[in-house]
């Protein structure tokens, strides 16, 4: 029998109602990214990524997106072919570079952010009190998941 809370919500419809949430929201904001900007929720990922995270590795964002180096390889390709991110050599190994954003992912990145923003504000519309609870347990849970490599990609 599955576990349940003190409320007798089991472990599983909470997980299901998370995972359902995560869907609706994702595709709400890809496809209201893609109709003011042009770009799909995984390119504007990134590039908030590299916007707060300046110089990454493509093994650093597979780390943070929790994906294949492949996938991450791939991805960052196109960026780079779209003119909004550029590869750097890494002066700590001449192996592998380093990521930086141009003027104009830096530009889109900056105007899709704001964009995401006001977006989710209005999606997300609860309280003070079940804003800061939500942000509070969501932070920790995902701090203790990445702590110990749960659901981190091998290879």
């Amino acid at each position: 029998m599955a576990s349940s809370w003190r409320d007798g919500t089991s472990a599983t419809r909470l997980f299901d109602d998370f995972v359902r949430c995560e869907t609706r929201l994702y595709n709400a904001l890809n496809d209201h990214l893609r109709e003011q900007h042009g770009i799909s929720m995984g390119q504007f990922e990134f590039l908030d990524h590299l916007r707060r995270e300046p110089r990454s590795r493509v093994g650093d964002l597979a780390g943070a997106f929790a994906i294949g180096i492949g996938a991450t390889s791939k991805a960052v390709d196109r960026l780079e072919s779209q003119g909004w991110v550029q590869r750097v050599p890494n002066p700590a190994d001449r192996r592998s570079s380093l990521l930086e954003l141009t003027r104009v992912g830096e530009d889109l990145a900056d105007q899709a952010g704001r964009s995401c923003e006001e977006r989710l504000s209005e999606l997300l519309d609860v309280g003070p009190r079940q804003w800061a609870a939500l942000a509070t347990t969501m932070a920790t849970l995902r701090r203790t998941l990445e702590q110990q490599q749960i659901g981190a990609p091998v290879g």
